[in-house]
């Protein structure tokens, strides 16, 4: 391979039209939500702007250079989607989405609990990591690579399931809100542990381990395989460090935040039990 594919490939025009309409969808659901379903409560800008963010880096993950490029010479740039499409695309469109957009589909007692099952926190834990350790797998990744079909629905299952790990740590719907903020940072660890496994093999790999990158000509990196390899394991590690840091900062001081106004408040109480017992007793003087 020496020359890089037209427009259509580089750029798909036909996923981006697919984001805009779920884009404008989105937007009329959560402006029009109060007039269609009950107890809706207003979507506020920073929701919003999650959503539309988690949209706009699902387009650059999958419709952009970055996954033909991936695809079919840098392996590296494939691990670069890897984490923006099941690391990060999740936790914006999770962070977008109020709660009252998804009680309708909880109604139907079949997708309420084959969702509930696959969102257990310990089951969407393995279940994610496990598909993504298998994907990296040589003869798994190289006979995905040769056929697009099962590539497009491994591709598919990743993203389900990397939507059902990150759906504990960022759940929209108060009632099936199972960790509190002390076992949300215990569950971002654990993924941390189960995701360096893949990384690793990848990084202290002494040999072009996929076939399909074995003998690629990139004709504008000069990049040795073995170096694209493990350039691919450092950023999905690096990545997945700061996103795993930075989910554990969020969760740390939104619970430090919810303590110290707790303790404000009972302190608050207390001051003013004590200055009515203070007035009850000048009144009996």
């Amino acid at each position: 391979m020496s020359q890089i594919g037209g427009f259509f490939e580089l750029w798909n025009p036909v996923l981006l039209l697919m984001v805009v309409v779920v884009g404008y969808v989105y937007h009329r659901f959560v402006t029009k939500g109060n007039g269609m379903l009950a107890d809706v409560e207003p979507v506020s800008a920073a929701q919003k702007l999650s959503f539309y963010s988690g949209l706009v880096l699902f387009y650059i993950g999958q419709g952009s250079p970055i996954n033909y490029i991936g695809h079919h010479y840098l392996f590296s740039m494939h691990m670069l989607q890897q984490t923006i499409l099941y690391l990060i695309v999740p936790i914006f469109i999770w962070r977008g989405t109020p709660a009252w957009m998804l009680r309708p589909l909880m109604k139907n007692n079949v997708f309420r609990g084959l969702f509930s099952f696959f969102t257990r926190p310990l089951i969407a834990l393995f279940l994610f990591n496990m598909l993504f350790s298998i994907y990296h797998m040589p003869l798994v990744m190289d006979y995905l690579m040769k056929n697009d079909i099962a590539l497009t629905g491994y591709h598919l299952l990743l993203f389900i399931t990397a939507f059902m790990m990150w759906f504990p740590v960022f759940c929209p719907l108060p009632e099936l809100n199972r960790l509190n903020d002390l076992k949300k940072m215990a569950y971002i660890f654990g993924n941390g542990i189960l995701l360096t496994p893949a990384c690793a093999l990848i990084i202290f790999a002494d040999s072009v381990i996929y076939e399909m990158y074995a003998n690629v000509t990139v004709p504008f990196v000069h990049l040795s395989p073995l170096d694209d390899q493990q350039l691919g394991g450092v950023i999905m590690k690096i990545i997945q460090e700061i996103v795993y840091g930075a989910t554990l900062a969020y969760i740390f001081f939104r619970w430090y935040r919810r303590e110290r106004k707790e303790d404000d408040e009972l302190d608050a109480i207390e001051m003013q039990e004590g200055l009515n017992n203070q007035g009850g007793n000048w009144n009996h003087a």
